[in-house]
């Protein structure tokens, strides 16, 4: 097994010790609200695996949130085949850039947000906090409105109750909760209620699957006269570029969990396998269960769930239900958790679980206003689009920063701004790093002229015949700005490990020594070459 640190292998009954060592402290954790922010993790707390990540990518996604997500291509007029293809070219691309996401959290303690300080700066990186805060609320906005609309649709099914708009209000209220009590318990809870997860609501989708066969006609030609974008081929990429969107948004989340992962006992390869897997297979199947039951609705652009609940089997309804509370609060709870953790560290008066909860409040007002007030189809797929352009330059820099530093970090420098001090090797020019936050800048608004959705679209969104490019343009250019600012302006000697940059050379001019030190273990990461 190749390491992180050092060259030798366990021996099997030592790795097995280890093992159970770390299972037995994972299990103490559950049910016990962590006390953890982004500070850094120490080695000896370190009891996460990078099977972890899998469970929570799979089994937090096994939700109507993402569900609904694969129900968008058939709603905006593509056929079933078409919908495949677009959600597996999306999911394909989106889990092969998120894979290495993952292995930052190993290597600082701490999540990517905070991790993100290395090259932006460790007051630049707000961005990464703010991004963060964004996808969360997003997607924890879907989980309470499909888990809120499947209480409330299956209750007027089963039991006769009344579906006003008053029912819908109470609805989200309640799965609002769920959400926010799984994120404040934190992350061994959230691993714990993932594996549990997976096998319930696994099986209530392959019921329903078996339930919705005898109506489902491959052959689903979808509504060519009513293509969202006016024609076959920017709708379709509109539909990949919003499935990738939706796994892209993991972005800044997969350090939460990787933090507790040891470098010293766990591989890269086993934390990039596990985040890109864990992503492929969480995403794919929810996806393609919207696809595939949305091309039975009489009107393919209804509302998903109440559309779900009217062509089931009133026995599948009770799983509906169950998928929409259980499901929905696992996966609302897994954004929330992560916005907590930001949040915290921007406003330290603010502990995580006030944090927390105060952005369950938030997202809960979003529902009503996307409910009651906007369309919710139109602001869901306009938002996605908009986010992957904002967030695929942010990980362009944290993925060319890792290579050009050879995957070294100071822990103990990235926690300056949390600590409120000043100076460190990532304090740069008051604490931003304006090489990262202009490339981001340029990439960013030179992509925000592509797009093309319902809601908004860029002037040069026409440029390539309506198809939607803004995501790669913002990425293509980020990445080549970002190195020839390297390369023009070298940034301080002191960010590099003993090797130095992987080409250039590093400006002989340091950074400021810190203003107070506090003890971290390791003083820095450097992976085996």
């Amino acid at each position: 097994m190749r390491l992180w640190h050092g060259h030798a292998d366990f021996a099997p009954e030592a790795e097995a010790e280890e093992r159970a060592r770390e299972e037995e402290a994972a299990h103490h954790a559950v049910g016990v609200v962590e006390s953890r922010s982004v500070e850094y993790i120490p080695e000896r707390e370190r009891h996460g695996r990078p099977r972890g990540i899998f469970w929570i990518l799979f089994g937090g996604d096994l939700a109507l949130s993402i569900v609904v997500v694969g129900w968008l291509p058939i709603a905006f007029g593509l056929s079933w085949w078409a919908s495949v293809t677009a959600l597996l070219a999306g999911t394909t691309l989106g889990s092969i850039i998120l894979a290495p996401m993952g292995l930052f959290g190993p290597l600082t303690g701490t999540n990517n947000p905070v991790s993100s300080g290395a090259h932006f700066g460790v007051v630049g990186r707000i961005i990464g906090s703010v991004l963060s805060i964004l996808g969360a609320v997003c997607f924890c906005a879907l989980a309470i409105w499909t888990g809120g609309d499947a209480l409330i649709a299956a209750g007027a099914r089963l039991f006769g109750l009344p579906d006003s708009d008053l029912a819908f209000a109470v609805g989200y209220a309640l799965i609002a909760v769920i959400v926010m009590t799984i994120a404040i318990y934190g992350y061994a809870s959230l691993v714990a209620f993932q594996k549990w997860l997976v096998p319930t609501v696994g099986v209530i989708f392959i019921l329903g699957a078996i339930a919705l066969a005898g109506k489902f006609d491959p052959g689903y030609g979808g509504a060519p006269k009513a293509y969202a974008l006016g024609s076959f081929f920017p709708t379709w990429v509109l539909a990949a570029v919003i499935a990738m969107s939706t796994i892209l948004s993991y972005c800044p989340f997969v350090g939460d969990w990787a933090r507790y992962i040891s470098p010293r006992r766990h591989s890269k390869a086993s934390v990039v396998g596990a985040t890109g897997i864990g992503a492929f297979v969480g995403f794919i199947l929810p996806f393609l269960f919207g696809a595939y039951s949305a091309s039975l609705f009489t009107d393919a652009s209804a509302a998903y769930v109440p559309g779900l609940v009217a062509v089931s089997p009133t026995w599948y309804v009770v799983g509906i239900l169950i998928v929409g509370v259980v499901g929905g609060g696992a996966q609302g709870g897994i954004g929330i958790y992560g916005t907590g953790l930001d949040f915290s560290s921007l406003v330290p008066r603010l502990s995580r679980t006030q944090a927390t909860a105060l952005f369950g409040g938030i997202t809960i007002a979003i529902v009503y206003l996307g409910n009651f007030v906007f369309n919710m189809i139109d602001s869901i797929s306009a938002f996605l689009v908009l986010l992957i352009i904002l967030v695929v330059p942010w990980a362009v820099i944290m993925l060319v920063g890792y290579v050009y530093r050879r995957g070294v970090y100071y822990p103990d420098d990235l926690q300056v701004f949390n600590r409120r001090e000043r100076g460190g090797r990532y304090w740069f020019a008051r604490g931003y790093n304006v090489r990262a936050i202009v490339a981001w800048a340029v990439g960013s608004g030179v992509g925000l002229l592509f797009p093309t959705t319902q809601l908004y679209t860029g002037p040069l969104a026409d440029t390539f015949s309506g198809v939607d490019v803004s995501f790669l343009v913002a990425g293509a250019l980020t990445g080549v700005v970002y190195l020839l600012l390297l390369l023009l302006f070298p940034e301080p000697r002191a960010v590099f490990g003993p090797a130095g940059p992987r080409f250039g050379a590093g400006a002989e001019r340091d950074s400021l020594p810190l203003a107070a030190t506090l003890d971290a273990e390791p003083a820095a990461h450097t992976p085996s070459e």
